[in-house]
């Protein structure tokens, strides 16, 4: 197998070379395991989800520090149990449920909006805040109408503070380890921006004029709840290596 894999290797990076040409040869072999060393380097995690504006997001958080695989990548299609009442006992649910059919390193995330005129809602229930997803056909849908329910709800409020925060839970088959971030800010009164996803068209971060949505996902990366959760997870991974 590895030999098909090197002669592909060969062909694909375009080096014609004589067979006899000792030079060439060292070449290839040289570069073709020293990429395959890199990549059986990299430690495989898999993230519990298939949610594809999540995963975008956060591969462009961890970057090439560890081999990402989503529930599709490992061949998971079912549906995963969020019935707790925290961010907390959700991403470790979300974690262990994994973990123990595939036995491998798995982290999961849960991330609420907390508005303070609302007593902390939607919270835990942030993604279905406006109901089950069959009621909506695509998750752009629902998350449309989940800002619609908190705008409607904050329609005579004075005060519009609220914040993000992301729980990591990541199970490595000895631990269990939580990992939080949070950024607080605003809900403004309406829409703004075409990225970002969930409720980030109407919060504005404290410091900024711009929605998340508004933002390059760069600019978004170095400040929001999620990037700051995962700050703190791969510098912990990065030590436990």
């Amino acid at each position: 197998m590895e030999a098909l894999v090197l002669q592909e290797f060969k062909r694909s990076i375009g080096l014609y070379y004589n067979e006899k040409d000792n030079i060439g040869v060292d070449v290839v072999l040289f570069c073709f395991f020293a990429i395959q060393k890199q990549l059986n380097m990299l430690q495989k995690i898999i993230f519990a989800t298939n949610n594809a504006h999540k995963l975008k997001e956060i591969q462009h958080l961890i970057g090439d520090h560890f081999s990402l695989q989503s529930l599709k990548d490992i061949g998971f299609e079912g549906d995963i149990p969020e019935t707790r009442p925290t961010l907390e006992g959700n991403a470790l649910d979300k974690a262990r449920f994994i973990y123990d059919r595939f036995q491998q390193p798995c982290f999961a995330d849960d991330t609420g909006l907390e508005v303070t005129a609302l007593n902390g809602e939607p919270g835990v229930y942030s993604a279905r805040y406006a109901g089950p997803l069959e009621n909506f056909g695509t998750e752009d849908n629902r998350s449309k109408a989940n800002i619609e329910k908190v705008l409607a709800k904050l329609a005579n409020a004075s005060d519009r503070s609220a914040r993000f925060r992301t729980v990591i839970a990541y199970i490595d088959g000895k631990d269990e380890y939580l990992f939080e971030g949070i950024v607080n800010g605003r809900i403004i009164v309406e829409n703004l921006g075409d990225g970002g996803f969930g409720y980030d068209p109407v919060f504005i971060p404290e410091g900024y004029d711009q929605t998340f949505a508004q933002m390059p996902l760069s600019e978004k990366n170095k400040i929001s709840h999620r990037a700051r959760a995962f700050a703190k997870f791969v510098e912990f991974m990065k030590h436990a290596s």
